[in-house]
């Protein structure tokens, strides 16, 4: 034994992957790192300046800035940008699911409570209790869970935040094998799918069933995504990347169709 600490990306980093270690996560990055390099494209900052050489200078992307970029090469990065305005496609409808009124192409104008007069928000809290008297409101608590996640929620290695995510995944999963919707000749939409994890999951728990498909909607560039993992025969995924306030889901079938 050396003394030195396991490479398994918690204690020490990854071979060949970043030597940043992102506090949020509890982890290094894993993120791969060009030959010679300590940190990837995202954390260079982070490395120390070398005798004799300028450190290139990160900024923030201008169309995403959940991503950097070398300020010298900036203009050369918007053009190949995966954040840059591409043609807009068959479903997307500015706005349509923004909460229009009456179906006129003009939003109410919004106001922020703190902006209303006493009498303004009195007749807002009159008008709200009015509206929810008939509902019923006594709340269920129906947390679930499900087999397949059972291993994944056991594992020592995951998080408090991940753990926290599996829970909500297994709980969904049990829900809706509740209901009777985890079945053959489905459609499961998820919305902000991010690395579409949810979705990865009820494939799993379909096990044999047939003719399930899943539609993935995420406005952001995702890295990690979970899509090209999923085997199974009896499944087909797509993913959409737009605001869901313009998705309108009426003519992705005639885009699927359009595609195939």
């Amino acid at each position: 034994m050396d003394g030195k600490a396991p490479a398994d990306g918690i204690a020490a980093p990854l071979p060949g992957r970043c030597g940043y270690f992102v506090a949020k996560k509890k982890r290094y990055c894993k993120m791969t790192v060009a030959g010679g390099n300590l940190f990837c494209g995202e954390h260079a900052n982070a490395a120390p300046s070398r005798d004799g050489e300028s450190q290139r200078k990160r900024i923030p992307c201008p169309l995403d800035p959940k991503h950097t970029v070398d300020e010298d090469k900036l203009e050369k990065h918007l053009k190949k940008c995966n954040s840059r305005e591409k043609p807009k496609p068959i479903y997307y409808s500015k706005g349509i699911n923004g909460g229009y009124a009456d179906g006129l192409d003009m939003a109410k104008q919004q106001v922020s409570i703190c902006a209303l007069s006493k009498d303004e928000l009195e007749n807002m809290i009159s008008k709200l209790l009015k509206a929810t008297n008939s509902l019923d409101s006594q709340l269920t608590d129906q947390t679930s869970t499900h087999r397949i996640l059972e291993e994944a929620l056991n594992d020592p290695r995951n998080g408090e935040c991940a753990f926290k995510h599996l829970k909500q995944k297994a709980s969904l999963a049990g829900n809706l094998e509740r209901l009777g919707m985890l079945g053959s000749n489905r459609c499961f939409v998820e919305f902000g799918a991010g690395r579409g994890k949810l979705s990865h999951w009820i494939d799993l728990a379909l096990q044999d069933a047939k003719n399930a498909h899943f539609l993935l909607v995420e406005r952001a560039t995702t890295r990690f995504k979970v899509d090209g993992k999923h085997k199974r025969q009896g499944s087909t995924f797509e993913r959409l990347q737009i605001d869901i306030e313009d998705l309108n889901l009426s003519k992705c079938c005639l885009h699927f169709a359009n595609q195939h």
